[in-house]
C-alpha cells in the first residue's frame, strides 16, 4: 500500500478519512482567521455561521428543520447557531404566515452585507484549494467524494451533533 508523508503524519488508503478531516479543519481555520479580521462581530462569527448565511441568501427564508437538515446538525444545535446570529443582528425570525407553529429564519440587511464578505472568502478558499488542479482532476475528485458520501448515506446517517 502506497503511503504519502504530509506534515507530521503519514497518509495511506486506510487514513483517507483522517486526511479529509484535516482538510476540513484547515479550511475552517483559514475561514475563521479571515473572518476574525473582517467580521463586524469580532471573534464570535465562525465558518458555520457563514454557511447558514449562504443558505439563507440562496434559498430565502427557511425553517429551523430545513436549516438543520442542510447544515447536518440537530435542531437544538441549529437553534443555538440561529440564536447567536440573531444576537449579532444578522438573521431574524418570524412566524410563518401559513402555520403559526413554524418560525422562518431570514437574513437582515447586515446579514446580507456580511454574506457578501463570506462569499468572497469562500471564493478565495476555493481558488487556494483548486490551485494546480486540472478541470478533469476537479471533476474526478468531486465524483469520488460524492460516491463516498453516497456510500455513507446509504448506511443511514450517524447521530448529528
Amino acid at each position: 500500500m502506497q503511503s504519502v508523508r504530509m506534515f507530521s503524519m503519514e497518509y495511506n488508503l486506510d487514513s483517507v478519512i483522517s486526511l479529509i478531516s484535516r482538510i476540513h479543519s484547515a479550511t475552517q481555520d483559514f475561514t475563521n482567521q479571515i473572518l476574525a479580521s473582517k467580521s463586524p462581530v469580532q471573534g464570535s462569527f465562525v465558518s458555520s455561521h457563514g454557511y447558514i448565511l449562504f443558505l439563507l441568501s440562496s434559498k430565502g427564508p427557511m425553517t429551523m428543520g430545513e436549516l438543520s437538515e442542510r447544515i447536518n446538525r440537530n435542531k437544538s444545535t441549529t437553534t443555538v447557531l440561529i440564536r447567536k446570529l440573531c444576537q449579532m443582528g444578522l438573521v431574524q425570525t418570524r412566524q410563518s404566515p401559513s402555520d403559526s407553529r413554524i418560525r422562518l429564519i431570514s437574513l437582515t440587511e447586515e446579514g446580507k452585507k456580511l454574506n457578501t464578505t463570506t462569499s468572497e472568502i469562500s471564493r478565495n478558499l476555493l481558488d487556494l484549494c483548486w490551485k494546480d488542479f486540472s478541470k478533469e482532476e476537479r471533476e474526478e475528485l468531486l465524483k469520488l467524494l460524492l460516491k463516498m458520501n453516497s456510500n455513507l448515506e446509504s448506511k443511514g446517517k450517524a447521530p448529528r451533533e
